[in-house]
């Protein structure tokens, strides 16, 4: 606590911490650079990636397509013969986006935008930043996006009242029967706000399989981006306060984003015949040698306990280690499935190892004890893609842990029940083709 002291005045960090970043193939980004400089409040690059997650959607025009042809609408096995429509909407789809940018722009030359991807068969909409400050809630990506698109329809296809019901059904799915568009054709990569365990948690309540998808599988890029999200959202909450500003920021450093080349000079020098146990001495080994960690009292049996010299760069070098051991574990067998073990088992190792708490003081390794449960246990079922950071179980350390399992889905071989292809094929084709998404490392250390 001492170190807090020193560091921290008035809630902000008076001596600065300077780190560097390293991109995903352990090249320089950015040298010196202070810590502040990458928080969620001050990094550009960050405030854009919050700013466009918030007020993009992603619409599927060939998802329409196809359920006007089947009469299939709402998803789940919902079919309504003789209500079917044969419409052209993906050829057509150049009129659709004209028509939609006209019904959501606010002001000529604000920053509406829409993209048509892959032959017109999906759309990326960016509703104007207009839209988002005049409401409460994020949901304006959704429901304009869906309702202009509905209307562009009408007017590409001059439909009559008739049929329209079927054209919104096929667009929102079974809303308003249900909080959310389920079964639609329309999707954020935010779930709405009734979906949120708490306050705060919007941004830690994307599923790991998304954020795999949108970074087309780069394990470091896909944790990069998770733990943007995650820090986000406990910066959101107010968690990321006084001295726990710190202790967030050095965490989303040194795991999040690479910083000093920690996380790939570890899983560099055990991926080819290391452990978990021997990630877990990597990071001791490199603690003792930065001085972080100092001997304390040795045992007559001849067992050293350590102390750290600063609590939060400590948490930070195991957040760190906590992401590499499961590059490696994960990355060797090539699934996802033994993420909770390793997120557990590391930091129990480190526990007996140094006599210090795991990654957040404990929370990491709790989380796990949970997410074994229900992904393994007489509930699971389910499978670390589907998990995100605002789930009952593995809402409870403070970003440490989802990015790990975002990571591992990024090295799955394809042995999940529920793949990133199956799941969020929609979002990794829309929110994947912009950089700043599918690269934040790059785009984090360009910002600064």
């Amino acid at each position: 606590m001492k170190v807090f002291k020193k560091r921290i005045k008035g809630g902000k960090i008076n001596v600065a911490d300077k780190i560097d970043l390293y991109s995903d193939r352990g090249a320089k980004l950015k040298s010196g650079v202070i810590l502040e400089d990458i928080s969620p409040l001050r990094n550009k690059a960050i405030k854009q990636i919050i700013h466009d997650t918030k007020r993009s959607a992603a619409v599927d025009l060939a998802g329409i397509e196809k359920a006007l042809a089947s009469g299939k609408y709402g998803g789940k096995g919902r079919q309504i013969q003789g209500r079917k429509l044969e419409l052209d909407v993906v050829k057509n789809a150049d009129s659709i986006k004209a028509k939609m940018e006209d019904l959501v722009r606010v002001d000529k030359g604000d920053d509406t935008n829409i993209d048509s991807l892959n032959g017109g068969k999906q759309l990326f909409v960016q509703v104007p930043s207009a839209r988002m400050e005049a409401g409460a809630e994020f949901v304006a990506s959704l429901t304009c996006s869906a309702m202009s698109c509905v209307q562009a329809m009408i007017d590409t296809f001059d439909l009559s009242m008739f049929v329209v019901p079927e054209v919104k059904a096929a667009i929102m799915g079974q809303y308003p029967q249900t909080m959310d568009m389920a079964g639609g054709n329309v999707k954020s990569i935010l779930e709405i706000p009734q979906k949120d365990e708490g306050m705060g948690h919007s941004l830690r309540n994307i599923m790991a399989n998304h954020l795999a998808a949108v970074t087309k599988k780069n394990a470091m890029n896909t944790a990069a981006l998770s733990s943007i999200y995650e820090q986000a959202g406990v910066f959101e909450m107010g968690n990321a306060l006084g001295q726990f500003q710190r202790h967030q920021l050095l965490g989303l450093a040194y795991q999040g984003l690479n910083a000093d080349n920690l996380v790939y000079d570890v899983t560099k020098a055990n991926g080819a015949t290391g452990t978990i146990g021997t990630v877990m001495h990597s990071i001791v080994e490199r603690g003792l040698a930065d001085k972080i960690l100092v001997a304390d009292k040795k045992f007559d049996s001849g067992y050293v306990c350590y102390k750290a010299t600063d609590v939060a760069k400590w948490n930070a070098y195991n957040a760190a280690g906590t992401l590499a051991s499961n590059l490696v574990n994960c990355g060797a067998g090539r699934s996802p499935q033994h993420v909770s073990s390793t997120l557990l088992y590391y930091n129990d190792l480190v526990e007996k190892e140094t006599g210090l708490p795991g990654c957040d003081y404990g929370k990491v390794q709790g989380t796990a004890v949970g997410f074994s449960f229900f992904s393994h246990s007489i509930y699971g079922g389910g499978g670390p893609g589907v998990f995100n950071g605002n789930h009952v179980v593995t809402r409870h350390s403070r970003g440490f842990a989802i990015p790990c399992v975002a990571a591992a889905v990024s090295l799955d071989a394809g042995v999940q029940m529920f793949t990133p292809e199956m799941t969020s094929a929609l979002v990794g084709e829309t929110f994947g083709s912009y950089e700043t998404f599918r690269a934040p490392l790059k785009a984090v250390a360009g910002a600064v």
